[in-house]
């Protein structure tokens, strides 16, 4: 009982991460189509650049808010000088410039940083609490709550205030919205900046539990997309869902099959899902067909 618990409080934590991403994904798609590969890439710099400012004797804190405030600005220059320049552009095409975007962030990441991982220390204690027997780190604490409180503000966002309300008005009508002089343009690029925002987050609070390196957000890109496409892309409570579902998964098979497997299972159900429902689980949610 208590290796089960255990199994589904790691889960927990790696599918906060998933549904985190996965909403980034969503965040943009709503807005503007684009969906964008570069997402993973937000977590990665926001680990990096704490790690480089903390041994640049910047206090935690400060270290935490410039570099969030260095990947949200990276992410509103990234839509407005490139993004925003290919508007003739396919669905197709976009995807494959956010990859190029990708590599070269990647590419400019292990140029500056190099190939070896960076520990980034936690943010209270490495002392695991035993939790109903069951040994959690306290850093894994501080990941549940900051996805909760992330995915909450998101929501708070969306649903509760007038920004939200444009970002919605753009999804669905864009033109539309432009005659209640609602600039589509402005809205993507704040939802790039919001998308890009909240993976440094992430990427800060997940850095403690392992290590960073250039390349960690590859991995954690591709799922946290598996998640937002196995949730209905467009439906951000169906990603949210989904990605805590792939986390769950993903630490019982590791668990109870194999470690070796653990980066195969979700995508093992993300095509056993897909051959069964194209949609995904919980569809996509209308969010309208005009373009920018």
């Amino acid at each position: 009982m208590i290796e089960l618990l255990q199994y589904i409080t790691n889960g927990i934590v790696s599918g906060g991460i998933y549904a985190i991403v996965a909403v980034g994904f969503i965040t943009i798609y709503n807005v503007s189509k684009v969906i964008n590969m570069a997402q993973g890439e937000f977590l990665m710099l926001g680990g990096m650049l704490t790690v480089t400012l903390i041994s640049m004797k910047i206090p935690y804190a400060g270290a935490f808010i410039l570099s969030v405030l260095l990947v949200t600005t990276i992410g509103v220059l990234i839509q407005k000088y490139i993004i925003g320049n290919a508007k003739n552009a396919n669905p197709v095409s976009l995807i494959i410039l956010t990859i190029g975007i990708s590599i070269l962030i990647r590419g400019m990441a292990s140029l500056f940083w190099g190939k070896d991982p960076f520990p980034l220390q936690p943010i209270t204690s490495n002392e695991p609490i035993s939790i109903g027997g069951v040994n959690v780190a306290q850093q894994s604490i501080w990941v549940i709550l900051s996805v909760l409180i992330i995915l909450f503000a998101l929501w708070y966002l969306m649903e509760k205030t007038l920004i939200g309300k444009k970002i919605k008005a753009c999804s669905v009508n864009p033109f539309a919205a432009r005659l209640m002089g609602i600039s589509p343009s402005k809205m993507t690029m704040l939802s790039f900046a919001i998308s890009a925002a909240t993976g440094a987050l992430a990427g800060i609070v997940i850095a403690p539990l392992s290590v960073t390196s250039y390349d960690i957000g590859v991995l954690l890109g591709v799922k946290g997309f598996a998640a937002a496409i196995l949730g209905g892309l467009g439906n951000p409570l169906g990603a949210t869902t989904a990605g805590f579902l792939l986390g769950l998964l993903e630490s019982m098979g590791a668990g109870y099959v194999s470690s070796g497997l653990k980066d195969v299972f979700a995508f093992l159900i993300l095509i056993a899902v897909l051959l069964v429902k194209p949609t995904g689980l919980f569809s996509e949610r209308s969010v309208g067909k005009g373009g920018l």
